[in-house]
């Protein structure tokens, strides 16, 4: 019988699709994507369960976990974290960890502190107090927050065109593009559409690009939409700086926001204006490479 080898094991689940990477000293065992149906975070031991299935099929044959750490989409208190971790560490009988997947993105830049910022379909920030405690701002969900992601770039460019009709102006660029998209006949029957929605965050997000390819036509009201969702994004960045999160270094990811020059450009100079010590770098590795680096931090011995 052949000896198991033990791996740390890092796991980023979003809301589209979840990375797993296993690593053994510098050697890298698995390394597998696949779409994150069926991921529950709301129920502790059906998330639990879920992971650890991932695991199990996941990592080769005599290769066993040795830790796991995850940064979980929609597990937003630590709370909630709290409870898949236990669920998880009892199923694995190993240490485990579950924060939030923006809390992923600091140790994938190789960082030992920092803000998170993502923008992707929504926008969250995350950062931690000298005493180690997160604090999550954002993520409120396309229909009350997430300025700045996808979703919500296309709620207020919705709001931009509805009160250019209200004036009685002509339709431009942009409410021809949002009209277009989804599919309807006038700037009126967007509300019907938007509202009609069934997974709003994602059917609203994915005409996001409409924003700006809008803008590029020369749309001043989807240049304006852009400006301040760049400009949200670092309000993000000044609330956490306001409850005492070192905000140096915000590490930046998302696809929005990274596929998209015109609002991280309108991002890192509103940063510059309202808070100017904070530096922000795109994050240049995939996310899991957080989780892999927490794992590992989970097999440090604790010095006395």
């Amino acid at each position: 019988m052949l000896d198991s080898t033990p791996a740390a094991v890092g796991i980023d689940v979003g809301g589209t699709k979840t990375c797993l990477r296993a690593v053994t000293g510098t050697d890298c065992v698995a390394d597998h994507v696949r779409p994150s149906r069926g991921w529950r975070p709301h129920d502790p031991a059906s998330a639990a369960a879920w992971l650890a299935a991932l695991v199990g099929e996941v990592l080769p044959a005599h290769t066993v976990p040795a830790a796991v750490a995850v940064g979980a989409h929609a597990c937003e208190t630590p709370r909630q974290c709290e409870g898949i971790r236990l669920a998880l560490q009892e199923r694995l009988q190993v240490p485990c960890l579950i924060v939030g997947d923006a809390e992923l993105l600091v140790p994938a830049a190789g960082l030992g502190q920092g803000v998170g910022l993502v923008a992707g379909t929504g926008s969250v920030a995350v950062g931690r107090l000298p005493d180690g405690t997160s604090v999550q701002v954002g993520g409120w969900g396309a229909v009350l927050g997430d300025e700045g992601g996808g979703a919500g770039l296309v709620r207020e460019a919705a709001r931009a065109v509805w009160a250019a009709h209200d004036r009685g102006e002509a339709p431009g660029a942009l409410a021809h593009r949002l009209v277009a998209a989804f599919g309807v006949g006038e700037v009126p029957a967007l509300g019907g559409a938007l509202e009609s929605a069934t997974e709003v965050s994602a059917d609203w997000g994915r005409h996001a690009p409409v924003v700006f390819e809008a803008a590029e036509e020369g749309s001043v009201l989807a240049h304006r939409v852009i400006t301040d969702g760049g400009r949200a994004l670092a309000s993000l960045v000044g609330r956490l700086a306001s409850r005492g999160v070192a905000v140096d270094d915000v590490v930046v990811a998302g696809s929005t926001i990274l596929r998209r020059p015109a609002l991280y450009s309108a991002f890192a100079t509103a940063l510059a204006d309202s808070v100017p010590a904070a530096r922000p770098r795109p994050l240049q590795v995939p996310p899991v490479e957080g989780a892999v680096a927490l794992a590992r931090s989970l097999l440090r011995p604790v010095t006395p």
